[in-house]
């Protein structure tokens, strides 16, 4: 079995041009994140403070080994989507939401979180923001992470399908949610997430979107958004 969807051409709204990746590469590639790294565990703070001790419904998208579960409030009902699923679980599904809507049966959620997702939609990346809202309940939150291409020295992963300045990312974004906070999940030179011990408690702790810093040193960015309202 080929790593590659056959003839999808993953060209976006910024894309790549490279073929999108399929179940046998996600296998392999998502045991990588069976251990918490720092964009996870900054992550599940923001949704831990947001739900606070309300009894609330989460979907993650791309979830992979669904490490974030383990990270998350006890009153957070937690369900995730993804090509490659390690454990069966019935608050699981394994599904190709690239050729599939992304959907969990018939539910809505409190909370969807997407993170490290939209870097490999290719051309499909409109299309699930607008399956994404209508997954949401009234008052629901979409988290969606993405990676800051416009830093000083962007390192671009060959699996990437959909890479775009970080300014149309949101611009498509907002068509579909209104945007309420967009930060850098930390700052760093190199465009590396942080990894000593005290600038990562540091930066776990900056929820700033600091003016001409931030689209320089930004490495990645946490989105959060709600519904837009009917027009």
């Amino acid at each position: 079995m080929s790593n590659l969807a056959g003839g999808e051409d993953a060209g976006s709204e910024g894309g790549t041009g490279s073929a999108l990746y399929k179940k046998d590469f996600w296998s392999e590639e998502n045991l990588k994140y069976v251990r918490p790294h720092y964009r996870m565990e900054k992550v599940s703070r923001l949704i831990n403070r947001l739900a606070k001790d309300r009894p609330l419904t989460l979907l993650d998208v791309g979830c992979g080994p669904a490490t974030l579960r383990s990270f998350l409030r006890p009153n957070i009902e937690y369900y995730g989507i993804d090509i490659a699923i390690h454990d069966p679980d019935p608050n699981l599904i394994e599904a190709d939401f690239l050729e599939q809507p992304i959907r969990f049966g018939d539910k809505r959620f409190d909370i969807v979180i997407a993170q490290g997702v939209f870097e490999y939609v290719g051309k499909f990346q409109s299309q699930k923001f607008a399956e994404i809202a209508t997954l949401l309940n009234d008052g629901g939150i979409f988290i969606a992470t993405y990676v800051n291409f416009d830093h000083r020295n962007t390192d671009i992963y060959t699996p990437y399908s959909n890479v775009q300045p970080f300014k149309q990312f949101r611009s498509s974004l907002a068509e579909h949610f209104r945007i309420r906070r967009c930060y850098p999940t930390s700052y760093h030179w190199n465009h590396w997430e942080p990894s000593r011990k005290y600038i990562k408690a540091a930066n776990m702790r900056i929820n700033l979107n600091i003016p001409v810093i931030a689209p320089v040193l930004g490495v990645q960015y946490i989105l959060i958004c709600s519904a837009r309202e009917p027009t």
